[in-house]
């Protein structure tokens, strides 16, 4: 059975080791996909707060369109863009001086912009991102035993590539219905699945079905360890606060970052043996 002592003790000798390199990655991997999983438990809180927030900007924005000023201004003439122009009032001079069919064709072309966009930010995640998340993966458990080069990066580009973006786009779609559902089971689920990055890096050929089931077997009994070993890492991210996180960029997040693939080691090695 594995200590979270134990943990954090390896990732942090093996992030000492191969220091600079390991804070590149981690840096790489904050900036493309945030992080490297986490609890989730603080996010209901900050949910609320931004709900009441919209709610009150809601208000303000219904009392302020019913101002005489407000309204001659959306019944004047043709519309003029000019540096001062607010685009919001300008779109909406353009809905109010339209015809009925221009309004529809207006919204289906917004619309039609709106899905392309979509469509374009899904597919740099699938087919770009995703892969670089099962390299970073890669490079953080070999990092543990030895210092794992960047090259690292670029193994799920050329081993398994369209399998691995498979498994991880399924991931990405499962935890997205999860937390439609509710907070707490996309929470649970996020930790079911958090083997599959590194799963898909030491096997990024192995079928997807394989690979969940793989991570469920990890993590049964083991979610709540890991919810309490994100929790102990609470006090340096709101150290990193304080230097506009500094801290977090050359310690906390590589240290975390190390520590999560000495969790995955240890889980791989009980489930062999």
């Amino acid at each position: 059975m594995w200590t979270r002592k134990e943990l954090k003790a390896k990732g942090k000798a093996a992030f000492k080791n191969n220091y600079w390199k390991t804070v590149l990655v981690s840096l790489m991997m904050l900036i493309l996909i945030g992080g490297s999983g986490g609890s989730g438990g603080r996010a209901s809180a900050s949910n609320d707060q931004q709900n009441q927030q919209e709610a009150t900007s809601e208000v303000e924005m219904a009392e302020e369109l019913q101002m005489p000023e407000i309204n001659a201004h959306l019944q004047a003439g043709p519309v003029q863009i000019g540096p001062d122009t607010d685009l919001g009032n300008a779109f909406g001079n353009m809905m109010e001086n339209a015809s009925d069919s221009g309004k529809l064709l207006l919204i289906a072309g917004f619309l039609i912009i709106f899905l392309v966009l979509v469509a374009i930010a899904l597919a740099i995640e699938a087919f770009v991102i995703n892969p670089l998340s099962g390299g970073f993966r890669r490079f953080f458990v070999k990092n543990l035993n030895e210092k794992a080069e960047l090259k690292e990066l670029a193994y799920c580009y050329d081993h398994g590539y369209l399998s691995t973006v498979k498994t991880l786009f399924l991931r990405d779609i499962y935890l997205f219905f999860w937390f439609l559902l509710l907070l707490i089971p996309g929470v649970i689920k996020s930790y079911e699945y958090r083997m599959i990055p590194y799963i898909v890096a030491e096997h990024p050929e192995m079928p997807a079905k394989e690979v969940f089931a793989r991570s469920r077997q990890m993590m049964r009994g083991q979610k709540w360890n890991a919810f309490v070993l994100d929790l102990s890492f609470i006090g340096w991210e709101l150290l990193s606060l304080l230097t506009a996180g500094v801290l977090l960029v050359f310690y906390v997040k590589p240290y975390k970052d190390m520590t999560d693939a000495a969790l995955y080691e240890q889980l791989a090695y009980v489930e062999n043996n």
